[in-house]
């Protein structure tokens, strides 16, 4: 540690041993999870309490780990059934498919299609709720990039939907530009929307465009839980300023609402107690990016707000 800052100089590492022993974690793997929990030992200080955490976690993980060798394996059965053995064991291994595509995320993602395709129609409905999954899967995919442990978005109708993931001392920026990444994917689905219906004319794809565009603004108004919120505790106090001096130049340009919100959450976050010692100019720009590519949508698609004319 740091003793002038007092930050972890092994950051890096630590967040990616923590991912790796948590991967293990998931696929039962005790023994590997313990090793890659032990190598982050001798990167932290001996009397703080990530060390004491992580000791903590390595006397579970050997407790688990003895438990399990006192266990007969679980495929000891299969023997017995002969030459229908191999059979049984591919069917038995066909979970993997249930670790990759969780039946939390197959049946939530359903109900919330079906939600939408009630509420909207079946075209706008569906295209509106794979509008919602391209954004969750924009964060999905960067937390996987990263080597960090995710589940698969798990959706609620009417609501929205989240990714949960896990991972010890990620820093405020992995944070912010993990944050930032499923407004980017719902640019990029916004936008190819917005092209369709320039091609075809199709006012369908003009509205799911534009109601992509502003759904993804508002997950970047900075407060709570939203996009915005994870992305500004990257941000010092001129960055935040520049966030809503861009709000609200576009509220002025575009009449858009939406932007007036994100300018005033950002107003607000100028006098919250959460300002970083060393903020991220690249997270501002991309932050800065994000809104002005979704306000490009929203001005050259019609309509005023969510939908279209």
């Amino acid at each position: 540690m740091c003793n002038q800052c007092h930050t972890l100089v092994h950051a890096e590492n630590l967040e990616r041993l923590s991912a790796w022993a948590q991967e293990h974690e998931d696929l039962d793997q005790m023994p590997e999870a313990r090793e890659a929990w032990m190598k982050t030992l001798p990167l932290l200080p001996a009397d703080s309490t990530q060390a004491e955490w992580v000791q903590q976690r390595v006397r579970s993980l050997e407790i688990a780990a003895r438990a399990a060798a006192s266990t007969p394996p679980k495929n000891q059965w299969v023997k017995k059934l002969g030459p229908l053995a191999p059979v049984v064991l591919a069917l038995s291994k066909a979970k993997v498919l249930f670790t990759v595509f969780k039946l939390n995320f197959l049946f939530s993602l359903f109900a919330f299609l079906g939600f939408y395709w009630a509420l909207f129609g079946t075209r706008f409905g569906i295209g509106f709720a794979v509008l919602i999954l391209i954004h969750e899967m924009g964060h999905y995919v960067e937390i996987k990039r990263r080597g960090l442990p995710a589940d698969m978005p798990v959706f609620m109708p009417g609501f929205g939907a989240y990714v949960k993931w896990r991972a010890l001392g990620v820093s405020t920026v992995t944070r912010a530009f993990i944050s930032l990444a499923g407004p980017l994917a719902g640019f990029i689905s916004a936008a190819v929307c917005g092209i369709i219906w320039y091609k075809t004319a199709d006012p369908l794809w003009a509205a799911l465009a534009r109601t992509g565009a502003w759904l993804n603004v508002l997950n970047l108004i900075p407060i709570w839980v939203l996009d915005g919120g994870q992305a500004m505790l990257a941000l010092n106090k001129i960055e935040r300023i520049a966030i809503l001096t861009i709000s609200l130049a576009l509220w002025l340009l575009l009449g858009e609402g939406i932007f007036a919100l994100v300018a005033g959450g950002a107003c607000w976050r100028l006098f919250t107690n959460d300002i970083p010692e060393r903020p991220s100019r690249p997270t501002a720009v991309y932050f800065a990016a994000v809104i002005v590519l979704l306000a490009l949508i929203m001005r050259l698609t019609p309509g005023h707000g969510v939908g279209s004319r």
